[in-house]
């Protein structure tokens, strides 16, 4: 486990793409039980160690994930996101070439329960939630184009959504368009950073997360 920051009342950790936040049906061990107990053997406490989950990853996607080690801090955290405080940054790895190298889409989401997927249109309709993003182009390989995500609104699949409908579905992402999946099974959709005024202590604080060990994301990241 990849820790990023770690003070009295926050941990961040660099999450893989094989490792879900938050408990589901699948029964695996999740990264806030795995944390929990990290933090229990490096500080020898004897009782239960409290951890608080503040935002989620898809378990395809890499990157930041931030937790509160108090109820304070919790408390105040889920507010900021819910206010939209905290500033994500996201870099996807896309085959297609986006129409420009710089833009920002909205669309309206519809999220199917069922199928666990998000669908986007261009005109609003009921029971959908807009979705804003802003993305450019800050890499290319041979094949492949990184982009850098500024997510405005905070929507089921939205990213993954909304690059595939502007016709440049994430790598590996089967779901959303994607031609073939990557062998680790995930997407490369990676929670780049995380920008914020700490809770507590009010400094502004930014936790940056390396790259998948993926030839292609060294590759991209190393041409910025």
């Amino acid at each position: 486990m990849e820790v990023l920051y770690e003070d009295n009342h926050l941990i961040a950790v660099n999450k893989t793409c094989r490792e879900i936040v938050q408990g589901d049906k699948t029964g695996d061990e999740p990264l806030s039980e795995t944390l929990k107990k990290w933090l229990k053997e490096k500080y020898a406490k004897p009782g239960n160690v409290f951890l608080g989950v503040a935002h989620r990853l898809d378990r395809p996607v890499s990157g930041v994930v931030l937790f509160a080690k108090t109820s304070k801090a919790l408390a105040r955290l889920n507010e900021m996101f819910r206010l939209g405080d905290v500033k994500k940054t996201y870099w996807a790895i896309v085959h297609d070439r986006p129409p420009r190298e710089e833009g920002e889409l909205t669309h309206w989401l519809v999220r199917n329960e069922a199928k666990n997927k998000s669908f986007a249109y261009d005109t609003e309709r009921p029971g959908a939630k807009k979705a804003i993003l802003h993305y450019r182009l800050i890499a290319r390989s041979d094949n492949y184009y990184l982009l850098e995500i500024d997510l405005k609104t905070g929507r089921h699949h939205q990213i993954r959504c909304q690059l595939a409908k502007m016709g440049c579905p994430i790598k590996g992402d089967l779901k959303y368009g994607a031609r073939r999946s990557n062998p680790d099974g995930g997407i490369s959709l990676h929670a780049r950073s995380a920008a914020f005024i700490h809770p507590v202590s009010k400094q502004p604080i930014e936790i940056i997360a390396p790259v998948p060990d993926d030839n292609l994301w060294r590759a991209l990241s190393a041409a910025l």
